[in-house]
């Protein structure tokens, strides 16, 4: 008898869920804060150095009294959702999006604004904190009409004592010489000659000025006036900030960016629904859904945490649809084989479920340490994509293991699909009789393989391809991006089909020369990369902003790393693959064996071997958010073996007593059969997202989505073909010697997973 009821409270909960996702899903992704890599803005982390060489120390709260400054002058120009960082030792990194004045900007934040009142022969008598804090203010002179900034100076008396002084020393011109930010060795004579000088001002005076107020004329602006008076409202820094990495992106970069990546993840994400419902029929319809909860979720979860959605967020997002696929499929592919095996559709959906939760839980928490150790050693839009990654892995085995669950059983609990295994794909001649005791043969759309017979072939090819890609990697090296050798990058966006010669021409016009040949990409051959030895100065780099916005209407983007910074990433990725794999080892290691962790480590160093064999011989450039592709697949590539390694363990437990090498050749070749389909599926839904950003996605993740693409082919080959093949031949050595007992531990439908 159907249990009507169950259904119309599925309808029911997706009907709600449904109205709740369509009614707020606009505002929550409004109000989700962007990158500046999505509207444009920059950043750039500074190293923070004494003023002078007195002893001063740069301690926590010079770095915190730095910071406060910095916000002061951040708001003086009205920048909305600024982020600061302290990064130990001595280091701030500061970042500002939706910036529209990126020179103004960046001047305002590094420029140390230490006002100082001297006379001709630079003698100093008064400085900014002779100033009552908050005064200063743009206004306009009385008589000329002219911008002025006026002050207010705490004491009168101690100007006047100044003007007094330089009054009786007839040598000193009766001038006060006022300077911004005078160094050891300027002199008046030679910074009064210099087009962008020190000297704001040296107005002359007959009489002692005993006064509180004074103005400052100069050959102002409205807007350089008022920047001015910002300024010394904000205060002047107490330490010299010395740029050692910047990156700032055009607004119209930005809105591309974000244009472009969001339709590849929609197709993406529609492929994958669109496969699911294919091979899995009903099942595939009940994931659908939940993977549309699980993307609202996500947004939620990282909205209300005020996280920050940058490029490679989007691309954690995508492929966070592919990890709670992976459960699903994990989970429908139990329930089609309990089935096959003539069990009813209630006990195999129990089982079905029993089965595959150690197996998703084992899988998501390697993935997840994998994504721990990006957050720790990212810089900042790395640890965006990491923080998403973990927030993704989480909900998706929420709603993929739970959201599922619940789904599917309202169905199966109403009885309506106890006459219907189609539903699920599976055919009434592929189901057995449960009393004949007979096994369900493994296959593949109909076909049995013998993996572990051409393990020999296998391991060949490996070797082969392992040893091209060291001589590979010997003759042409890496295409290494700035993040690692440092100096400059430069992305300029035109309206029109851009040529190499033509770019080449251009930087020649500033003085510039490239260090590496010109790239051209994008859809109409409109974008150019260029890259530089040396790191450009903010002033070269506003100049380059400025003559490219007027050439071709577009801001280019523009990023800068210094040499230390530069050594410190390299060495920061190296670690970050090193602390992965340890962690996965003792994972693995606890989990399973210590010669189940070892292989697999082996198979995903030789899928992170690939990427890299594969950016040398296509001389893409190789960049840190590759090293965010190298320990994502990582994550993949060892969630992969463990799903085969636990059907492995589970097989052996079944068997009880494994005494010869061609009994656990076979447990290894059927174990392979039985995960074969999940293996298949689940890459290729994956690749299905991976694919999309690579070819519809921001020109920036271009590279990012082509390492994905490579190293989740190269994972699925290790996992089938290699880690399980390696660990039969080192287990079966000693085989003979030491046979492989396990001790059945029963649940209520099968033996313990």
């Amino acid at each position: 008898m159907v249990k009507r009821g169950r259904i119309v409270a599925f309808f029911l909960i997706v009907l709600i869920l449904g109205a709740t996702i369509g009614t707020t899903y606009t505002d929550i992704a409004n109000k989700i804060k962007l990158g500046l890599d999505l509207q444009g803005g920059f950043e750039v982390l500074y190293e923070v150095k004494p003023l002078d060489d007195e002893g001063q120390e740069v301690d926590r709260t010079v770095l915190e009294s730095t910071v406060a400054t910095l916000e002061r002058r951040v708001d003086a120009i009205g920048i909305s959702e600024p982020s600061f960082n302290i990064e130990e030792p001595n280091r701030i990194r500061v970042q500002l999006a939706g910036v529209e004045d990126q020179d103004e900007a960046r001047e305002m934040l590094a420029t140390t604004a230490e006002l100082s009142f001297r006379d001709v022969n630079d003698k100093k008598y008064l400085d900014g904190s002779d100033i009552k804090e908050g005064s200063a203010k743009q206004d306009f002179d009385p008589d000329t009409n002219q911008p002025i900034v006026t002050v207010q100076f705490k004491d009168a008396d101690r100007f006047g004592d100044t003007t007094k002084e330089i009054m009786e020393n007839p040598d000193l011109s009766d001038q006060v010489v006022i300077w911004m930010d005078y160094e050891e060795g300027d002199t008046y004579e030679e910074e009064v000659q210099k087009e962008d000088s020190k000297v704001i001002s040296a107005p002359t005076f007959q009489n002692v000025l005993r006064t509180t107020d004074i103005m400052i004329e100069g050959n102002f602006t409205i807007d350089s006036a008022k920047q001015l008076a910002d300024l010394l409202n904000a205060g002047s820094l107490p330490v010299d900030l010395e740029e050692e990495y910047s990156t700032s992106v055009g607004a119209q970069f930005g809105q591309q960016a974000l244009d472009k990546t969001v339709f590849a993840s929609i197709i993406g994400v529609l492929l994958i629904f669109i496969y699911m419902i294919f091979y899995y029929r009903f099942p595939g319809v009940i994931a659908a859904i939940t993977l549309s909860i699980y993307i609202y979720l996500v947004l939620l979860v990282f909205q209300l945490m005020n996280g920050v959605l940058t490029l490679p967020g989007i691309a954690a997002l995508v492929l966070g649809v592919g990890m709670a696929v992976d459960a699903n499929i994990i989970t429908y592919e139990r329930i089609k084989e309990e089935i096959k095996e003539g069990k009813s559709i209630k006990a195999a959906f129990k089982a079905g479920n029993q089965h595959s939760l150690s197996t998703i839980f084992d899988a998501n928490i390697t993935t997840m340490i994998a994504a721990a150790v990006l957050f720790i050693f990212g810089t900042s839009s790395v640890k965006g994509f990491a923080t998403l990654l973990m927030v993704s892995i989480v909900l998706s085995f929420i709603t993929a293991v739970f959201g599922s669950r619940l789904f599917l059983g309202f169905w199966v609990n109403s009885n309506m699909l106890n006459k219907r295994p189609r539903w699920f794909g599976v055919k009434q001649d592929q189901i057995l009789d449960i009393n004949s005791g007979e096994e369900v043969e493994a296959t593949f759309f109909g076909r049995q393989f013998n993996f572990v017979k051409h393990r020999k072939k296998f391991f060949s090819i490996s070797i082969s391809l392992v040893v091209i890609g060291i001589a590979c990697l010997a003759i042409f090296r890496l295409n290494l991006g700035i993040d690692f050798i440092a100096g400059s990058r430069v992305e300029v966006l035109a309206d029109q089909t851009l040529t190499a010669e033509e770019i080449e021409e251009e930087f020649a016009a500033l003085d510039l020369e490239v260090s590496a040949p010109v790239v051209i990409s994008g859809d109409d051959q409109n974008i150019a990369v260029a890259r530089f030895a040396d790191e450009l100065s903010q002033e070269k780099v506003s100049e380059v902003r400025n003559h490219f916005e007027e050439q071709y209407g577009s801001s280019p983007s523009v990023s800068t790393v210094s040499p230390v910074v530069g050594q410190e990433l390299a060495q920061n990725a190296v670690l970050a693959v090193l602390y992965a794999s340890i962690g996965i080892i003792i994972y693995v290691t606890i989990r399973f064996e210590f010669y189940s962790a070892l292989t697999a480590i082996l198979a995903l160093l030789h899928d992170a071997f690939f990427i890299i064999a594969l950016f040398s011989i296509t001389r893409l450039e190789f960049d840190i958010t590759i090293i965010a592709a190298i320990l994502t697949i990582v994550g993949y590539s060892i969630n992969d073996t463990i799903v085969t390694f636990d059907r492995i363990r589970e097989n052996l437990k079944k068997r009880k007593k494994i005494k010869s090498f061609g009994e656990l050749a076979n447990i290894i070749n059927q174990s392979l059969m039985q995960t074969f389909a999940r293996s298949i599926n689940t890459v290729l839904t994956v690749i299905f997202a991976a694919l999309m950003l690579f070819i519809f996605g921001a020109n920036a993740i271009t590279n990012f989505s082509f390492a994905l693409v490579v190293g989740l082919i190269a994972g699925t080959y290790s996992s089938l073909f290699i880690a399980a093949q390696l660990w039969l031949v080192w287990r079966g050595k000693s085989i003979k010697e030491k046979p492989i007992v396990y001790k059945e531990k029963k649940y209520n439908d099968g033996p313990q997973v």
